[in-house]
């Protein structure tokens, strides 16, 4: 019986079936569909778009002044020079020696632990502390 109903469905589908060609008609104009769908896209990308092209970027330049630029820099200078050194004393020469450092607003505190060198960073001007560990 049950052959008998698997000999039906199959002869049975074989009549009733239908099938269509799969055929892919792109949408983007920029890849062979159809032109006007072109201001169509545009404005549905327009409404994602989340980015404020109307912003004045040169304000942002303004608010820091040449003495602010200065200290940074040399901000930055000072902690790549240390950082360097800090880099040659665990795999090469250097004189940095485990201990508590302040530079401006950085208060770095350099100890030597069974894992490596050890140093903390704290930002006292915002409280932001940061851990790193150069391994031996």
């Amino acid at each position: 019986m049950k052959t008998f109903i698997l000999i039906f469905t199959i002869i049975a589908g074989t009549f009733f079936g239908k099938s269509q060609q799969f055929v892919y008609k792109p949408i983007n104009p920029a890849f062979g569909g159809d032109t006007f769908n072109y201001q169509w896209l545009l404005s549905s990308a327009n409404a994602q778009n989340q980015f404020d092209d109307k912003k004045d970027y040169n304000s942002l330049l303004d608010n820091l002044n040449s003495l602010d630029s200065f200290s940074q820099s040399l901000n930055r200078q000072v902690l790549s020079e240390l950082s360097r050194k800090l880099f040659e004393d665990q795999f090469g020469e250097g004189s940095v020696q485990p201990g508590n450092y302040l530079f401006g607003t950085m208060y770095l505190q350099i100890t030597t632990t069974a894992q490596g060198l050890l140093i903390n960073i704290l930002d006292t001007s915002t409280g932001d502390q940061s851990e790193i560990i150069i391994p031996k």
